[in-house]
């Protein structure tokens, strides 16, 4: 018999690709999503790419009523559900504490009536704040946040206490965690409620922190979706992408098809249940040349980039993952090489309409004194 699988947020970016992957391996998938206008465009229809096979309900992870109604016949659950975005978490605090905090405990409350096999919830690399770092002897830091007189000298690198530039390092899971934004402190709430309420009721349970995804369907339009889609949208509207920052701060980029094969082996795999995993390629990239890259693959290299020598409050200068937890114990590899999944999400992108709110947001921003 089919295992039946709800996801809440399923109708998005890394659930639609998710609901491939499971669809693929024989699971029958539910789909409990509000169909977010800022994601999906106002009108509140049905992906045209969430399969025809997957069960959409229309509805609010805050409501308890109707997720009880999604968890009927479930055998195991991805939480996925959340509103996302570094920058407006920091002034609609009400909104993301709702949907990410609130939506959680009324799904764990409904889980607490009814238990399943499984529970995945997808939590974040925001929850480090900075990565780790390295001195020229060795030695291995944490990073820390950097203070508005250095930031506004423009000196953006993170430094000993000799003074010399610390190296970034892959951060592993173990490193304790700095939520320098509301969205990292609601995504760390999701993760913690999620395995204190499976560790109480005996309900196996896997957190997973994602990287930057990337891929095709990610909402363009969205000026707080992941950076590559927003540079996307810059470039597809004839602008140059807007960096914080000089560019050179470093990410993990990691494909989409990537992350749906990692949420399909942490529902799987039975050592999994109770850990906490990064979901990364576990290779660093400046933000710069990324954007550089995904320029020259749309044909669009004579748009360069600008550099805006503006620092974003809640950001971080680098963090990339450590995975050889996931390799050890999911069997997890990354695929996808990001020069490969660029040239698939750029063929995807030139076939798109996107609103380009890059400045609206960034506007916004400085109009709170949120960038310096």
């Amino acid at each position: 018999m089919k295992k039946r699988v709800l996801m809440t947020g399923g109708a998005g970016f890394i659930g639609s690709h998710l609901a491939d992957e499971l669809l693929a391996s024989g699971y029958e998938v539910r789909v409990l999503d509000n169909l977010s206008p800022q994601v999906h465009g106002e009108g509140g229809k049905r992906p045209g790419y969430l399969s025809p096979d997957v069960e959409l309900i229309v509805g609010d992870v805050r409501n308890g009523a109707v997720v009880r109604e999604a968890l009927s016949g479930i055998d195991a659950v991805y939480h996925l559900a959340a509103a996302v975005g570094v920058g407006q978490s920091m002034y609609e605090v009400e909104h993301y504490t709702s949907v990410n905090n609130l939506g959680t405990a009324v799904l764990m409350e409904a889980l607490i009536e009814r238990p399943v096999e499984r529970l995945v919830v997808a939590s974040s690399m925001s929850i480090y704040g900075e990565g780790l770092y390295q001195t020229k002897d060795g030695r291995v830091l944490p990073g820390w946040g950097r203070s508005l007189d250095q930031l506004r000298a423009g000196d953006w690198e993170l430094h000993a206490e000799t003074g010399e530039v610390l190296e970034p390092v892959a951060t592993p899971e173990d490193k304790q965690p700095d939520l320098a934004s509301i969205y990292a402190l609601s995504k760390y709430d999701q993760e913690r409620m999620c395995l204190t309420i499976g560790r109480a009721y005996d309900i196996p349970t896997v957190a997973l922190r994602f990287f930057n995804v990337f891929g095709t369907r990610q909402a363009l339009s969205n000026p707080y979706t992941g950076v590559l889609a927003i540079f996307g949208a810059r470039y597809l509207n004839d602008n140059p992408p807007l960096i914080f920052e000089d560019g050179q701060q470093k990410r993990d980029f990691v494909s989409v098809y990537d992350v749906a094969r990692a949420c399909r082996l942490a529902l799987e795999v039975p050592q999994a249940a109770g850990c906490v995993f990064n979901v990364g390629s576990g290779r660093a990239y400046t933000v710069r040349e990324v954007a550089e890259q995904i320029g020259r693959t749309l044909g669009k290299s004579y748009l360069l980039p600008q550099i805006s020598g503006k620092y974003r409050k809640g950001d971080i200068r680098h963090c990339f993952a450590d995975i050889s937890k996931a390799r050890e114990i999911l069997g997890y590899e990354p695929r996808i090489m990001l020069e490969d999944g660029l040239e698939e999400l750029a063929e995807w992108i030139e076939g798109q309409m996107a609103f380009d709110l890059v400045e609206v947001a960034s506007a916004q921003l400085a109009e709170r004194g949120l960038t310096v």
